[in-house]
């Protein structure tokens, strides 16, 4: 699968509208080549540049398939992110740019987890179920803003 946005180039510039310091609403995500006979997508957007280490952002599940995630939206089911609240967590580095995975699962099944799951049992429910996984890099920090 081939992810990407059309607010920023792959390896691109988050714009601020999707940070901490615009409106923290979530940018509109595109996935090509999703496999056909797909049940269910999931969604992990992750930090792997903090200090203390991978900050989850966003974990959606039981996303119908889909080839695109609007601006702003939860199509599925929403996990914790790192601050232990359900919804998307936008970037916020304190120093310096961070890079921000949009990991895009396709699933032979829906993992029926409850709203608020944690990240680690959505990876553990995925195990042996990926079919087709795309990843999308941007990046954000302060000095970035425009």
């Amino acid at each position: 699968m081939i992810i990407s946005s059309t607010s920023f180039v792959p390896n691109g510039v988050i714009p601020v509208k999707y940070t901490i310091d615009g409106e923290g609403i979530n940018p509109p995500l595109v996935m090509d080549n999703v496999p056909d006979d797909t049940h269910s997508m999931a969604l992990i957007m992750e930090d792997p540049d903090a200090d203390q280490g991978t900050v989850t952002h966003w974990v959606l599940f039981d996303i119908p398939p889909v080839n695109s995630i609007g601006e702003n939206t939860e199509p599925g089911v929403s996990g914790l992110n790192t601050k232990g609240k359900t919804g998307y967590l936008p970037p916020a580095p304190p120093s310096g740019s961070h890079r921000y995975f949009f990991h895009v699962y396709a699933l032979d099944y829906g993992v029926n987890l409850m709203t608020g799951s944690r990240r680690e049992d959505l990876e553990d429910a995925m195990e042996g179920h990926i079919m087709a996984k795309g990843t999308l890099v941007g990046h954000y920090g302060p000095k970035q803003k425009h």
